[in-house]
């Protein structure tokens, strides 16, 4: 919360800016763009499974290896 009474307000940009019926016209297509045989990982379970075993050991110290060396903060 801004406290300074001189401070400009800050502009609406994006979804803040457009009405909201805008907006849920773009929330209704939701992932249409995408056709249903690209869908790979809803029709792949394993495929879903090793993409995110592989962010998850990317990502801030390698999965759940308790044997691996932690980052210390």
């Amino acid at each position: 919360m801004d406290l300074d009474p001189n401070a400009k307000p800050k502009s609406r940009r994006g979804f803040a800016a457009m009405n909201p019926e805008r907006r849920r016209e773009i929330a209704r297509k939701g992932g249409a763009s995408v056709p249903g045989e690209k869908r790979s990982f809803a029709k792949d379970r394993d495929l879903a499974a090793t993409a995110g075993r592989k962010g998850g050991e990317s990502s801030r110290g390698g999965g759940r290896n308790p044997t691996a060396p932690t980052r210390e903060r």
